[in-house]
C-alpha cells in the first residue's frame, strides 16, 4: 500500500488543536430562530484559508509586482517570490531533480494540460471512479476506462491485466487518485505505479484530495506526474499545480501560445512567425502569471510542513472515528464505501439516509442547524452511481424521498473535513443528523432552480 494509505483508523482522542482558519468564528442566521457559528463541512470542494495563508499574502500583498518582466523593485521581488514558490512546491512534493513544476488554475487544468502532452497514439488507463477532473481530459487519447474495483488488490490486478493487453510499444499513460472525493477511501498508488512502470507505462496522481490530508512524495511513490489545487490546500485563490516528468511536457507545443511561453519571436520574409518557446515550466505558462495563487499555495505547503502531517492526520482519524460511529447509531444511514469499513481513508464521507431526499436533507442541516455539507453526485457521476447501484435520473422535488426504505436513492450527502475543523463542528452534524432521522425537519421546503431551499412564506 502507498505510504498514504498506510494508517487505519483510531478512535483516540488527541490533543492538537485545529489550524486557524478564516471563518471559523462567522455566524449564520437559521430559519428557525437565531444565530449559531458556522460549521464547514465542506472541505472536499473548497477548504478554507489557512489564517497563517491569509497572513502571508496580506504582508506581500502592498508589494505585487508583475513577474518576469519588470526591472523595478516590486517586479524583481515578485519574480523571486514567484520561482521561490515553485522551489518550495517542489520540496513540499519531494519532486527529483528533473522534475517540472507548472502552475496552472486547478487540478482540472493540470490534467488538461497533461492530456494536451500526451505522444501521438498514447493510450489512456482510468478506473470509472475518478473524479471528472480526472476522468475527462483524455477525449483525444485512446482510453480505457476500468471498472470500479472493491478491494484495493482488486485495483492493481484490474490494471496489471489492462496494461497486459496493450500495445507493448506505444506510449501509456495510467491516471489514479489518490483518495476518492466521495468515500475518502485511500488508493495504492505505488503498488500501481509498480503495476504501471512494469509495463512501461507513465501514471499521473490526482492528489487533489490526498495533499491536504497525507504527505505526498512523487520519489517515494514514484509516480511521474502529481496534480492538485490550491483551494483544497487551505489556498483559494485560483492556482493548481501539475508537478512530475519534463520530457513529455518538453516535446509538447505550448498549452497556451502567448507572452512567457516563447523565448524569442521573429517575422519571416513571407510574412510569418517564427517561435522559439522555452523548454522550462514557463513553456506551459503563457501569460501574466497568478503569483498570489501561486504564493498561497507555497504558503500553504509550508503551513502543513511545519504543523507536522504526523499531527494532522492523527486529529483527523479522530474527527473521521467520531463522525462514522455516530452515523452508525442511525440505522436509515448507509455509508457508502468501495473497499469496505476498514479501509484507510481521509476526512470525506457520504452517505445516504433512507426516504429521504438527499438535497432536502442537506438543506435541512443548512437551515436549521447552520451545518455546510454537500448533495448530489460529487462530479463523480460513474462512482457515486456505482456506490448507490442506480441509473441516471433526475432528481425528486424537494420533501419527495428519492427512495423508500430499501430502494436505491439517485444522490448522496457529503461530509468533510480537514485541518482545521474543531470537535463541535463534527458533534454537532452528528446530532444533527439522528435528530432530523427521529424527527424530520422543522420548517417546509420548497424546489428553485433545482435545489431545496427553505420555504420562508410559511413555517412546517
Amino acid at each position: 500500500m502507498a505510504s498514504a494509505a498506510s494508517a487505519t483508523e483510531s478512535a483516540d482522542p488527541c490533543c492538537a488543536a485545529p489550524l486557524p482558519v478564516l471563518g471559523r468564528d462567522v455566524t449564520v442566521p437559521l430559519v428557525t430562530g437565531g444565530e449559531v457559528t458556522y460549521a464547514a463541512l465542506d472541505y472536499a470542494a473548497s477548504a478554507p484559508a489557512l489564517q497563517r495563508v491569509w497572513d502571508d499574502v496580506a504582508a506581500y500583498a502592498p508589494y505585487y509586482g508583475s513577474v518576469h518582466r519588470g526591472a523595478g523593485y516590486l517586479s524583481q521581488l515578485s519574480t523571486d517570490l514567484f520561482e521561490n514558490s515553485r522551489t518550495t512546491v517542489a520540496e513540499f512534493l519531494g519532486c527529483r531533480e528533473d522534475d517540472q513544476v507548472i502552475f496552472t488554475r486547478s487540478t482540472t487544468d493540470s490534467l488538461n494540460l497533461l492530456a494536451a502532452a500526451l505522444p501521438a497514439d498514447c493510450q489512456v488507463f482510468v478506473f470509472e471512479t475518478e473524479h471528472h477532473a480526472s476522468l475527462l481530459p483524455w477525449r483525444d487519447a485512446r482510453v480505457t476506462y476500468l471498472n470500479a474495483p472493491r478491494t484495493p488488490d482488486e485495483a492493481v490486478q484490474t490494471l496489471e491485466r489492462a496494461l497486459a493487453d496493450r500495445d507493448p510499444y506505444g506510449p501509456a499513460l495510467v491516471c489514479v487518485t489518490g483518495a476518492s472525493n466521495v468515500t475518502g477511501e485511500l488508493w495504492p498508488v505505488r503498488e500501481l505505479a509498480a503495476a504501471a512502470h512494469a509495463h512501461g507505462a507513465r501514471i499521473v496522481l490526482d492528489a487533489a484530495q490526498l495533499a491536504p490530508h497525507h504527505p505526498v512524495s512523487i520519489d517515494e511513490l514514484d509516480v511521474d506526474w502529481v496534480a492538485f489545487s490550491g483551494h483544497k490546500l487551505y489556498a483559494p485563490f485560483g492556482s493548481g499545480v501539475l508537478a512530475g516528468r519534463s520530457d513529455w511536457l518538453r516535446g509538447a507545443e505550448p498549452y497556451l501560445a502567448g507572452g512567457g511561453a516563447s523565448r524569442k519571436v521573429a517575422r519571416r520574409a513571407d510574412g510569418g512567425v517564427d517561435v522559439e518557446w522555452h523548454d522550462s515550466a514557463a513553456r506551459h505558462e503563457a501569460g501574466s502569471p497568478n503569483v498570489i495563487g501561486v504564493y498561497s499555495i507555497a504558503a500553504a505547503c509550508k503551513a502543513l510542513t511545519e504543523a507536522g502531517f504526523d499531527e494532522l492526520v492523527a486529529r483527523e482519524r479522530h474527527l473521521i472515528a467520531k463522525v462514522r460511529e455516530g452515523l452508525a447509531e442511525v440505522p436509515a444511514v448507509r455509508v457508502l464505501s468501495l473497499f469496505g469499513d476498514d479501509a484507510p481513508r481521509v476526512g470525506v464521507i457520504s452517505f445516504v439516509v433512507d426516504g429521504w431526499n438527499s438535497s432536502h436533507f442537506a438543506a435541512a442541516l443548512s437551515a436549521e442547524y447552520g451545518i455546510g455539507v454537500r448533495d448530489g453526485l460529487f462530479c463523480a457521476h460513474p462512482l457515486v452511481r456505482t456506490l448507490l447501484g442506480s441509473e441516471p435520473d433526475e432528481p425528486g422535488e424537494c420533501g419527495a424521498p428519492e427512495a423508500a426504505p430499501g430502494e436505491k436513492s439517485l444522490n448522496a450527502i457529503r461530509v468533510s473535513f480537514g485541518a482545521g475543523t474543531p470537535d463541535e463542528h463534527v458533534e454537532r452534524f452528528v446530532r444533527a443528523v439522528k435528530e432530523l432521522v427521529a424527527d424530520g425537519a422543522r420548517w417546509s421546503y420548497r424546489t428553485e432552480d433545482g435545489r431545496c431551499v427553505p420555504d420562508t412564506s410559511v413555517a412546517a
